[in-house]
């Protein structure tokens, strides 16, 4: 039985990559041993982070004006580190809260000493919804903005970003990096990680424009600070090479299917073709508002919570894995990232009408 996997995060990987990794992982390209034995500072790795970079680059057609770095400590970490290296004295941050995520880099800024001024407030809509951004009004007094450009547990993603002006806009891109085209320009500072599109936990991808890290006061400890990782080229400590070799794997995989031009029409029709059978079942109901629906992670609920737990069971016996929604929100959760097939989604309506029709 074909198994697919509909977690939202650790999530599905490419099988091709799965695939090579395996084939290479106790001798990697004839060395004689695999790379999650190799140094970092040997050549065999430093071939595969500058190939990770290079691809990276290609794919968000990164300018010279931005830098690429592999960090540990997850998006959580960034929540704290961000503010700890761009704040400055005087000036608000922004932030748009668009549910859990922007929530908690929100509160860790407020530790931090940031006064905050929130552009928008999706509590007031129970996140279900992300509206009204075109109109969003961006002072030109602060020191930059945050986002979530896609929020996993209420399936929301922006569609369009704010125009922030002179304002470096930070973005939080953990579960939608490399699923759309994105201009990179709009932005002072992108962060992922890569266990949802690009990659397996415990790798952070940063991309950062230069002026940013230098920002950064002294009193920043030396590990925390952008400059540290920008001079050292991402090897100030031992970093997690083997989750950059899968990163350089992934990205090796999009660019050989036609970059994320090609990656953005699979989604499309992905996303399309599960909102559309769920929104004609008059059975299943998504949650979020369908202006702002997520091409990411597909929430829906079912008449009750018995046949909800009834379903994700149902589900998981036919190898649909991971359907159960976030805990914090309950209800179902389809999460089709990259790695998801088409017919990963084909096989999960065929589930959900059989389903529908036995109850």
């Amino acid at each position: 039985m074909t198994v697919y996997n509909f977690n939202a995060g650790p999530a599905a990987l490419p099988k091709p990559v799965l695939l090579q990794a395996q084939s290479e992982f106790v001798d990697y390209r004839g060395c004689g041993y695999g790379i999650i034995e190799e140094s970092h500072r040997a050549p065999l790795f430093e071939e595969i982070i500058a190939a990770a970079e290079a691809n990276v680059r290609r794919l968000l057609s990164i300018s010279d004006d931005y830098e690429v770095l592999f960090l540990q400590g997850g998006a959580s970490l960034q929540f704290a580190m961000i503010p700890m290296n761009i704040m400055l004295p005087g000036r608000k941050v922004g932030f748009c809260d668009t549910g859990e995520w922007s929530n908690k880099a929100m509160k860790e800024a407020k530790i931090l000493g940031a006064e905050i001024d929130l552009l928008y407030d999706g509590a007031q809509v129970s996140y279900s919804r992300i509206d009204g951004v075109s109109a969003w009004s961006v002072p030109q007094d602060l020191a930059y903005l945050h986002i979530c450009s896609n929020n996993t547990i209420y399936g929301t993603q922006y569609q369009e970003f704010p125009q922030s002006g002179a304002v470096p806009m930070v973005a939080d891109m953990s579960s939608d990096i490399m699923s759309r085209e994105v201009d990179v320009n709009r932005f002072g500072l992108i962060f992922a990680g890569a266990q949802k599109n690009i990659g397996p936990a415990g790798l952070t991808l940063v991309i950062v424009r230069k002026d940013l890290p230098e920002r950064c006061p002294k009193t920043v400890p030396t590990m925390l600070r952008f400059a540290t990782h920008v001079k050292s080229k991402s090897l100030f400590n031992t970093p997690p090479t083997f989750a950059i070799y899968i990163l350089r794997l992934v990205t090796d995989w999009l660019l050989g299917n036609g970059g994320l031009a090609a990656m953005q029409r699979i989604n499309d029709e992905k996303a399309a073709l599960l909102y559309d059978f769920i929104d004609r079942s008059g059975f299943y109901r998504g949650t979020a508002d369908p202006a702002s629906r997520s091409r990411m992670n597909v929430c829906f609920r079912l008449p009750s919570e018995e046949l909800e737990k009834q379903f994700v069971s149902a589900a998981k016996a036919a190898g649909l894995i991971g359907l159960k929604g976030h805990r914090a929100v309950g209800g179902c959760r389809a999460s089709i990232y990259n790695a998801v097939p088409l017919e990963g989604v084909q096989r999960l309506l065929e589930v959900m009408a059989d389903f529908q029709a036995r109850c």
